[in-house]
């Protein structure tokens, strides 16, 4: 995944002073074995203790040139901004994650991986991409079950609804478990974009994509959509796609 970016220089003196740093982390993200200084800068409207930023800016400096590197984000507004540096691409320089949660009952986050192996700036995954390019299709069936299936990925899930009580089953079925009218579901955007280690061997991090499995209404929360996505070289492809269910009372079955 390749994008254009502006960049500039940061300028030595904040452009405001309600400008704060929201997070910093310290590591080789460009590969020349000295460690650089990695930035989130944001404006907070409501001052220093408020939890909400705007203009979210990405902010490199090299540690050896002391030069900076600003990058804006095109999303660039929410809660606890924060950065990440690990080797996704078995390259020696770490990669640079930027999440930031949105707010709202959503639960969404805004997600950015970046390359800057080489001091050249690279957009490994960017969150929106992602949702867009992960359709899934959620449909109440007969018998009081759920399909959740990736048309892209050719997967279907099915999920057990028998256990959800009178009163939620009989308001989408019939006595005889039919469903009253067609009801759907959905999948919602991107909540968590989690690193971790799948393969020991290699040393470098996979993403776990996390998303939620909603009813007719976003109070009726499903399950969730665990997508393990691995660094091909070129792009992130998904190695592993399950759906986590939420588990009932053990005694109602017995």
């Amino acid at each position: 995944m390749h994008s254009s970016f502006h960049i500039q220089k940061y300028p030595s003196d904040r452009q405001s002073k309600e400008d704060y740093m929201l997070d910093m982390k310290r590591g080789d993200v460009n590969g020349d074995g000295i460690p650089d200084h990695v930035y989130l800068f944001g404006n907070k409207p409501d001052g220093p203790s408020g939890i909400f930023a705007q203009n979210i800016t990405l902010v490199i400096l090299d540690g050896y040139s002391q030069q900076h590197t600003v990058v804006p984000l095109q999303n660039n507004a929410g809660y606890n901004a924060s950065l990440f540096l690990g080797n996704f691409d078995p390259h020696k320089a770490s990669d640079i994650l930027v999440s930031i949660d949105t707010g709202g009952s959503g639960g969404y986050g805004i997600f950015y991986l970046y390359s800057f192996a080489h001091n050249e700036l690279r957009l490994m995954f960017d969150s929106e991409q992602y949702n867009q390019a992960h359709p899934f299709r959620v449909q109440y069936e007969n018998h009081y079950k759920v399909s959740v299936a990736s048309p892209e990925l050719d997967i279907l899930f099915i999920i057990d609804l028998s256990s959800r009580g009178y009163d939620y089953l009989s308001a989408y079925y019939n006595e005889d478990g039919t469903l009253k009218k067609p009801v759907q579901g959905e999948v919602l955007a991107l909540a968590a974009l989690n690193p971790i280690v799948s393969n020991e061997n290699s040393g470098a991090f996979s993403l776990l994509a996390l998303q939620r499995i909603i009813g007719p209404t976003n109070a009726d929360t499903l399950g969730y959509v665990e997508n393990l996505l691995t660094w091909n070289g070129q792009a992130f492809q998904s190695s592993r796609l399950t759906v986590a269910i939420l588990g009932s009372k053990l005694i109602s079955h017995f």
